[in-house]
């Protein structure tokens, strides 16, 4: 996988997970992790209210479930598909797993932390670097983002 279009299935994935977040009162944020294949290997939603788990995010919880359906800690050769650009603990979450890429949805000027706010998975001082691919549905990311919030609002 390579070009923009190859990353509509995985992310249209991911955005079911998304929508299944808003039935447990969570911001809609959905994950998926492929193997080197591209099969899918690991899914999350946000399930801190939940799960009352303030690590409960989407990426995290994939990424758990990437590492059992793997037998290791060690995702060498995945890529992390989400909805919404990774906080600091997700994007190092995808660092220390050792994905190989992060490909996400909308950009998360507040607290993204793969280019906006901060850049960990490209800091030079840490072990690994994955490859990052933005932007992909990233208005239906947004979209659903912003609808969820509004409702919120009142």
């Amino acid at each position: 996988m390579s070009g923009a279009t190859d990353w509509l299935g995985p992310m249209r994935a991911a955005l079911d997970e998304a929508r299944a977040a808003l039935g447990t009162g969570d911001v809609p944020i959905g994950a998926v992790v492929l193997d080197p294949d591209g099969t899918v290997i690991g899914t999350g939603r946000n399930v801190r209210e939940r799960d009352g788990d303030p690590t409960g995010h989407a990426e995290v919880v994939a990424l758990r479930a990437a590492a059992t359906a793997r037998g290791e800690w060690r995702l060498a050769g995945c890529t992390l598909v989400v909805t919404l650009e990774p906080c600091t603990m997700c994007a190092g979450a995808a660092v220390l797993s050792r994905v190989e890429r992060v490909v996400f949805g909308a950009w998360d000027e507040k607290a993204g932390a793969v280019g906006s706010l901060w850049d960990v998975v490209r800091d030079r001082r840490l072990n690994h670097r994955p490859e990052v691919v933005a932007g992909i549905l990233a208005e239906e990311s947004a979209a659903l983002l912003d609808s969820f919030f509004t409702s919120q609002r009142g």
